[in-house]
């Protein structure tokens, strides 16, 4: 399939996929226009979630508005969801890390886990961590993707991307690059220094002495540090050639437009992103709510979430694998998440993926503070 091939065929599925198809697949989400006619259903996320890709077959097939409030990091959400009224937001996307901060603050309601399709979830996120606490389920993980390390792929071969050891080579001097956020960088910069078990994220002081050191040392091989704009602009144009802590969720959406790059997940392990819906806390839409999980969860939800046109990802369930396999062999192929052969799901039973968390032994602010005094050396 060429490239307008494959254009016309996403294009076509993702308008395609609308009501009549959901009330096959999902009849439990039907609902009259009458009953919907003035619903409207907040969302706080992540850019691109309540996008028309994502939630136009759901706003046709309820007669509902999603109203989405996009926000810009994890503690920007923490802050909109803190300052606002109970209700305020009908859905949360949140960012693993956060969705226990969320339950632990009071901020979402607890789910009812047979409203949902646990049991299509591939085992290794059935009880996903954040999602559940004290055998209560109150998020639901529904997209994740791996970090490691991002490169020019006429700069660098895959088999060079495959330590990060790459990034004080030669070859990338002055020209590697940081997404500006310091758990995804220090995350994979730990894992270079071994630091696999307990895991990245859990430092004795030790440890965490030797992390801050082998991350200054990198320094003179870094050419700037970057939004989300400006990581993608740095990759498209080649300003910088190699990167630690992003993945797919950029590469991918710069190779759909043509650019040389790739994202591999080095032999010293990598690190998962993951987001999860919660239902917020005091909303007044609660079913509502819970149909679009049920939506974003079902087969063809999930399909759309691996496809979604701000950025792809992986998705957990058995069932959207399938459906993808189906429709777009080679977008399947091309995130490896195939039916028959390797994986992505091998890399992370092999014990090479370590989910991305707040630090274990030093507070938030120590990294924090430490990231700032890095950009600054």
């Amino acid at each position: 399939m060429n490239k307008s091939q494959y254009r016309i065929a996403r294009r076509q599925f993702l308008q395609g996929v609308g009501g009549a198809t959901l009330a096959l697949a999902a009849p439990m989400l039907i609902t009259t226009r009458k009953a919907r006619a003035a619903e409207e259903l907040t969302m706080l996320a992540w850019y691109g979630h309540g996008e028309p890709d994502i939630v136009a077959a759901f706003e046709s097939a309820h007669n509902v508005k999603i109203r989405p409030k996009y926000y810009t990091g994890g503690d920007n959400m923490m802050a909109l969801v803190a300052q606002s009224p109970p209700g305020t937001y009908d859905l949360i996307l949140s960012d693993a890390e956060y969705t226990t901060a969320l339950q632990q603050a009071g901020y979402v309601e607890e789910l009812n886990p047979a409203d949902y399709p646990l049991d299509d979830y591939w085992q290794e996120y059935q009880n996903f961590p954040g999602n559940w606490s004290d055998g209560k389920l109150y998020s639901l993980i529904i997209r994740f993707g791996y970090l490691g390390i991002s490169y020019n792929a006429d700069a660098l071969s895959e088999d060079e991307a495959r330590s990060y050891n790459v990034l004080w080579s030669d070859k990338v001097k002055g020209k590697v690059g940081h997404f500006d956020w310091h758990l995804p960088n220090l995350g994979c910069l730990s894992l270079k220094d071994g630091n696999r078990q307990p895991g990245p994220y859990e430092l004795s002081d030790e440890q965490w002495g030797k992390l801050q050191e082998t991350t200054l040392s990198l320094k003179p091989q870094v050419r700037g540090f970057y939004d989300y704009g400006g990581t993608l602009s740095s990759l498209r144009n080649g300003d910088v050639l190699a990167m630690c802590g992003i993945g797919d969720w950029i590469t991918g959406l710069l190779q759909r437009d043509g650019a040389r790059v790739n994202t591999v997940v080095p032999e010293e392990g990598g690190i998962q992103w993951s987001e999860s819906y919660c239902i917020g806390k005091g909303t007044q839409k609660y079913e509502l709510a819970k149909q679009f999980i049920q939506y974003i969860t079902a087969p063809e939800g999930q399909v759309k979430s691996a496809m979604m046109q701000a950025y792809p990802a992986l998705i957990p369930t058995q069932g959207g694998w399938k459906k993808l396999n189906e429709a777009f062999p080679e977008e399947a192929k091309r995130q490896g998440m195939v039916l028959n052969g390797r994986s992505v799901l091998d890399d992370y039973r092999e014990g090479k993926i370590h989910f991305r968390q707040w630090p274990v032994n030093q507070s938030l602010e120590d990294w924090n503070d430490f990231w700032t005094e890095y950009k600054n050396a």
